[in-house]
């Protein structure tokens, strides 16, 4: 039975996960509430180790210090994970993402996971995520379905700045989708990378249950508004999603 957290994420879809790498980090907490007062439901965490992709940016001692009731999405680009996961886990993340291409032992990696407790709710339920490069077969994920909650897949390369969302990503989630319903799996949906007010609305209208954003929204100048529009816009296409 899905969890109260894969319920709950469910529900709201589709629905934003920001991320906090472009808020101001002097003065994150405030930051993280605007989300909250814009309705928003999941904050983004993009850890990465400058070994996967080009970039270092946080570890858990970030991710425990943002005390919100935010659903605290973590995205680990980092190599070998598998020893790592406990930490984030412990640090409060609530879904915990990896890479297919980090480990090559990626399913001893979620059933590590699937070890694991909410640090902040053990009611609440852990989810596992699986994601993949824009470069990496959707097929890839077949032998994972069982140990997965949650796949996103990524419509830009990571670690790269100013890229734009990849025009076969549309076909790519459409895949992922048939092969979910083909392993008689309920497995949330998400799409990361390039996203923007202006395309967030047709990134909702291919029904992914998470559309990840991040400079879109933490732009320096408006972040309260530009998370109202964007939900909005995402609202707008949910409802007119065929059997809404």
């Amino acid at each position: 039975m899905p969890s109260p957290l894969f319920r709950a994420i469910r529900d709201a879809a589709p629905t934003l996960s920001v991320g906090m790498l472009t808020a101001d980090l002097l003065s994150l907490g405030s930051e993280i509430a605007l989300l909250e007062g814009a309705g928003v439901r999941l904050v983004h965490f993009d850890v990465m180790d400058g070994c996967f992709c080009p970039m270092t940016t946080i570890g858990p001692p970030v991710v425990k210090a943002v005390r919100t009731p935010l659903v605290k999405d973590v995205h680990l680009m980092i190599e070998e994970p598998r020893t790592k996961v406990a930490d984030y886990v412990a640090a409060g993340a609530d879904l915990v993402t990896v890479h297919v291409e980090a480990d090559r032992h990626l399913h001893r990696v979620l059933q590590e996971l699937g070890g694991l407790e909410n640090a902040n709710d053990p009611e609440r339920g852990l989810l596992r995520g699986a994601a993949l490069n824009p470069g990496t077969p959707v097929e890839a994920l077949e032998p994972l379905f069982d140990h997965l909650d949650y796949v996103l897949l990524l419509a830009v390369n990571p670690g790269f700045g100013g890229q734009r969302f990849a025009a076969e990503t549309p076909r790519r989630l459409e895949r992922v989708r048939a092969l979910v319903e083909a392993s008689d799996r309920d497995v949330l949906l998400g799409v990361d990378g390039g996203i923007t007010r202006d395309n967030v609305a047709d990134v909702a209208a291919l029904g992914p249950d998470v559309i990840v954003t991040g400079s879109a929204v933490f732009d320096g100048r408006a972040p309260a508004e530009n998370a109202e529009a964007m939900l909005a816009a995402v609202a707008g296409a949910r409802a007119k999603a065929p059997g809404a």
